[in-house]
């Protein structure tokens, strides 16, 4: 019988599932329910040591010999840093050593409780990863171990830590078998060339397969998930996952529906947003995706074409649909304007977070920058700016008062020239906080949440130099955005549209609210 501990039986099936077959042992009470399962495990042989920094170099001895990960397990307290010369020696070895501690409950470290550190991160720079894994209480803390675990155990040639803290009462052996759990593969970019073909015939041959861009962008997706909703025929049972963050929060919560996903990046970094994670292959995604649209050329998919009739269809609604005059108005004359631009290359553009990269999911055909790292709005201007010193191309920034405000001293530059265009989109507030279901009962919302004003960007353009257009109306707003993109200018230029919250939302909702009549 194992441990009634449900993160350390989650720890102990991913040991087995990623070829840990040798532990290494200390004495201790609060590591005795992981020792506890490790003897249980048939899969593991485990070997007792007492001195801890002896532990820690028999299990370095045995990667040495196995060529394989070895783990080494100690109880809480100063036995875990008794343990650093030999990870310190394993790490310049490039051994994989899997440090395991038990830990006591967070809320007792420091507080004169016996064996008591702060234990995660104690081995510093000499692991190539550390995670501290949470006791679960439900499914979403449960999936969280469960990377966690995994986002250790896939390093190679370097040694780990994974910190176990244990609540009492620790010694009750009441589950009968260890979980099936989720393993995530990491293959390395030496054997790129096979992968390749590998990864493509996997999507091919899938039932329902996606393939996933995050940014630059997914134009029009959010709008087609919202289309579909609960409709199966919909939901892929394969997701092929390249390139940075998705805005669409709902989209992210239908890909979680999806049966696996397949997720390359250049860096081997476990990126479970799906929550479905198995497979993380290292190398380029651009690469990968160029080999999967080339094969659906070659034999289309007919899970990917419903897929392609839908966003068609989408994609018609947004260049048909005529919203009121407003932000998303604004947004469709910039990107109607900007689209010509070059026959060859994309225009170089800039979208701020939060209102305005929404509306460039729905309008923009062309990769856009944003800073969806973090998704802060506190350097979207200071982006755009930087960007447009080194290029002697227009560089546009769509930005939204709040985030312009913020980051007006981007501004107080010398280094600027006329290539940097500026589409100010200012509703007096954080327009998207009219968004959010319940937050209007609040009486804080617009002043203290939204952040409400009275502020035009005029007065800091003058300052800087910067050549202002103002917009109040339809006619004005397309009149400024073929200044701002077609005329030549010595110093940066602006285009204030000003709009109002209301007319804002209202514009969004009627697009959304009319998707169903197409």
């Amino acid at each position: 019988m194992y441990s009634n501990k449900e993160h350390v039986n989650i720890l102990t099936a991913l040991l087995v599932a990623h070829g840990v077959r040798h532990a290494v042992v200390c004495p201790g009470s609060r590591n005795g329910a992981i020792v506890h399962n490790l003897n249980e495990c048939p899969a593991i042989r485990c070997f007792p040591v007492t001195d801890e920094r002896s532990a820690g170099f028999y299990a370095l001895g045995m990667a040495q010999c196995l060529n394989e990960p070895v783990a080494v397990c100690v109880t809480s307290g100063t036995a875990l840093l008794n343990l650093a010369p030999a990870v310190a020696e394993a790490y310049y070895q490039h051994r994989r050593v899997v440090v395991i501690s038990a830990d006591r409950p967070a809320q007792w470290i420091d507080q004169l409780d016996g064996q008591t550190l702060p234990q995660p991160d104690a081995l510093g720079r000499f692991v190539a990863k550390a995670v501290s894994l949470p006791e679960p209480r439900n499914e979403e803390e449960r999936w969280f171990c469960n990377r966690l675990v995994n986002e250790a155990l896939v390093v190679r040639n370097a040694p780990v830590h994974i910190n176990v803290p244990i609540t009492e009462p620790l010694f009750h052996f009441t589950v009968a078998s260890l979980p099936v759990e989720r393993k995530i593969t990491l293959t390395p970019a030496d054997v790129q060339p096979h992968v390749l073909s590998h990864v493509v015939r996997m999507f091919m041959q899938a039932e329902r397969p996606m393939l996933i861009a995050g940014q630059p962008m997914n134009p029009n997706l959010d709008e087609a998930v919202s289309m579909v909703a609960d409709d199966e025929r919909y939901v892929p049972d394969f997701v092929l996952y390249i390139g940075g963050s998705i805005v669409s929060k709902r989209l992210k919560h239908f890909l979680r529906k999806a049966k696996e996903t397949w997720v390359v990046n250049e860096t081997g970094a476990v990126t479970d947003t799906f929550m479905n994670l198995t497979h993380v292959i290292v190398g380029d995604g651009a690469v990968v995706a160029d080999q999967v649209r080339f094969m659906l050329e070659q034999q289309p998919h007919p899970f990917v074409q419903l897929w392609d009739d839908l966003l068609t269809r989408v994609r018609r609604h947004a260049e048909t649909y005529d919203p009121v005059y407003s932000e998303m108005a604004a947004v469709k004359y910039f990107e109607r304007y900007i689209s010509p631009l070059t026959s060859h290359l994309s225009p170089l553009t800039h979208y701020a977070n939060s209102s305005a990269i929404r509306l460039a999911n729905i309008y923009a055909r062309h990769p856009v920058w944003c800073n969806r790292g973090v998704n802060g709005i506190e350097g979207s201007l200071s982006t755009a700016a930087g960007f447009s010193c080194v290029t002697d191309e227009k560089v546009f920034c769509v930005i939204g008062d709040l985030s312009f405000f913020y980051d007006q001293n981007a501004l107080w530059n010398q280094n600027l020239r006329g290539n940097l265009r500026i589409l100010l989109l200012n509703n007096g507030k954080g327009g998207i906080f009219h968004m959010l279901p319940g937050l209007d009962q609040s009486p804080a919302r617009d002043k203290l949440v939204a952040a409400e004003h009275h502020t035009s960007a005029e007065g800091i353009c003058m300052q800087h130099h910067v050549h202002y257009l103002k917009a109040t109306n339809t006619e004005e707003v397309q009149k400024g955005i073929a200044t701002l993109v077609r005329q030549e200018s010595d110093t940066p230029m602006l285009l204030e549209v000003f709009t109002n919250p209301a007319d804002d939302q209202m514009a969004l909702q009627g697009y959304y609210q009319s998707l169903a009549n197409i």
